[in-house]
């Protein structure tokens, strides 16, 4: 069974491993349980769910608060996957790029459209508030633009002719990319993902064992019939719900394996990375970001500290959010005090209820740690600092955190809280601002703070002067995006909306666009009347 327009909301959601086209299912689930359930019964909803994993209890309709399953993989449906994208690969390479890039992105933007209502209630199901599901969505519409479609062959084919000779630079597909999406916003990540079919590939995704259901969602309804539409061969795209260490060392021992397309944090990111590299795997890796926003003197600060906000989104638990602030003396403190007052009213309540924003956090141990560790190296706590229910009364029992701001004063030593230094996963905002221990505060100085971050995802500067926003983006190299005056995290094609530098992507990291990180540059040059071969031409 899966889901479809007409599909009553008590229905539950079930998919098998998509392999070859097909649903292969045995005997064993992932069970997916409604968040607004466990919010309300965390543990009678949650236990409910393990024993039905487990197979101690069998499903049946009248169990309230479950609402979709997967199937559970195994190497042997692992391998298979790999096998039928190796053989769709094959054929798929070669399609033209009218199909592959202008007709899929075409069809897909036709499709989302068509089906928003479901991706909506899928995001839901992964918890996410309904408003940061709106945004995700504008990135996936973004993608498919005329912008984007005119980016991507531009950069995927270039053609030119000396005489009669025919000379082409194109990209050509790696081959089978395996891709593991995390488990903050998997489904959002496999799409980003899946645009790797543009450049010829074939895929293969490990939906993640926590949150399995948006991505076989996305895949089997959305980006499937998309290739089927268009004519890609059954194969092109698979899913299966595994185990990630048996998978990525089948991954990492496997010949019909191109690329590992990884999301996730840092540590076990950079051994992959490594274990790629040994195995002859392309690594393309989508790690932290510890974004910084630059507030200058002359900037509109009615607008920054809207963007500001931006960082309690999902309660901070997203990569490319403002996690750091840099706020010129001279405009700080109205800065600060616009920021907290907004911050205060930032909803908390039901994934599913109009205009919440915050999500549950399940770590509270590291908010806390991170907080203390910040006071104690001499931050000020501005705003926030508790634990709170679903309906915002105070408690150390709540599964939210209160929207956090604190003050960090002195940019030179800032980095000596791990807060600034490291990013925070969680709803908690620090605002340096530099003091007399910088000396006097140049541009320069700050664009060097940024350039050293170790993380490089996202950056962006407010300010009104046009010589400081030049020199800054002249200079700002260390990050896959910078946003100048406008929101930290909105999209707007062709702009990439993944990837970065330094710890964020790893020793190959860079904007990401997955057509381009899972291709390779090919030259060819044809002349179709032969000529007497010439190992040289002279110049005119």
């Amino acid at each position: 069974m899966t889901i479809s327009d007409t599909a009553p909301a008590a229905t539950l959601v079930s998919y098998g491993s998509y392999i070859g086209g097909e649903q292969v299912t045995e005997d064993r689930w992932i069970y997916v349980a409604d968040p607004r359930a466990v919010l309300q019964d965390s543990f009678a909803t949650l236990t409910l769910k393990r024993r039905l994993d487990s197979g101690e209890q069998q499903y049946s309709e009248d169990m309230a608060g479950i609402v979709g399953r997967v199937a559970v993989g195994t190497d042997r449906h692992m391998q298979a996957a790999l096998a039928a994208a190796t053989r769709a690969a094959k054929v798929w390479r070669g399609a033209p790029l009218q199909v592959r890039v202008d007709n899929f992105l075409a069809h897909l933007g036709a499709r989302i459209l068509g089906h928003r209502e479901q991706i909506e209630q899928m995001a839901l199901y992964e918890g996410h508030p309904r408003e940061l599901v709106k945004w995700e969505v504008s990135g996936w519409l973004a993608t498919t633009t005329a912008q984007s479609r005119d980016f991507y062959r531009s950069q995927l084919w270039y053609e030119t002719f000396d005489g009669d000779s025919r000379r082409i630079v194109r990209r050509c597909a790696d081959g089978v990319v395996c891709i593991n999406p995390p488990a903050n916003a998997p489904m959002s990540s496999a799409m980003l993902a899946a645009t790797s079919v543009m450049a010829g590939n074939a895929v293969v995704i490990r939906a993640p064992r926590s949150v399995p259901l948006g991505v076989f969602y996305s895949m089997i309804e959305i980006i499937a019939p998309v290739l089927e539409e268009i004519g890609a061969p059954v194969g092109t795209i698979n899913v299966v719900c595994s185990e990630p260490t048996p998978t990525f060392e089948q991954w990492l021992d496997s010949p019909l394996v191109n690329d590992i397309m990884y999301f996730g944090a840092v540590e076990p990111g950079l051994e992959i990375e490594r274990q790629c590299v040994a195995a002859g795997k392309k690594p393309i890796l989508e790690l932290a970001g510890n974004d910084v926003v630059v507030v200058w003197s002359d900037a509109n600060l009615d607008y920054a500290s809207d963007a500001l906000l931006e960082a309690f989104f999902g309660s901070g638990q997203l990569c490319m959010i403002p996690n750091l602030v840099v706020a010129h003396p001279d405009i700080a403190e109205d800065l600060i005090a616009l920021a907290i007052a907004k911050a205060a009213s930032i909803r908390i309540g039901y994934p599913d209820e109009d205009g919440v924003l915050l999500s549950p956090v399940l770590r509270h141990d590291k908010f806390h740690s991170a907080l203390g560790d910040a006071l104690d190296n001499g931050a000020q706590l501005l705003a926030g600092g508790g634990s709170v229910h679903v309906d915002g009364s105070p408690s150390e029992s709540g599964m939210f955190l209160q929207p956090t701001v604190i003050r960090v004063d002195g940019l030179k030593n800032s980095r000596r809280v791990k807060a600034v230094e490291h990013e925070t996963f969680f709803p908690l905002l620090p605002i340096v601002v530099p003091d007399t221990s910088d000396g006097d505060l140049a541009l320069s100085t700050v664009i060097d703070f940024v350039n050293t971050n170790l993380y490089g995802l996202r950056n962006s500067l407010w300010s009104s002067s046009a010589a400081v926003i030049d020199t800054y983006v002249a200079n700002v190299t260390n990050s896959g995006i910078i946003k100048v005056n406008e929101s930290h995290i909105a999209f707007g094609a062709p702009l990439p909306t993944h990837g970065g530098t330094a710890l964020t992507g790893g020793a190959f990291g860079e904007a990401n666009y997955p057509a381009l990180r899972t291709s390779h540059i090919q030259g060819v040059s044809v002349s179709y009347v032969p000529h007497p071969p010439r190992h040289y031409k002279e110049q005119a």
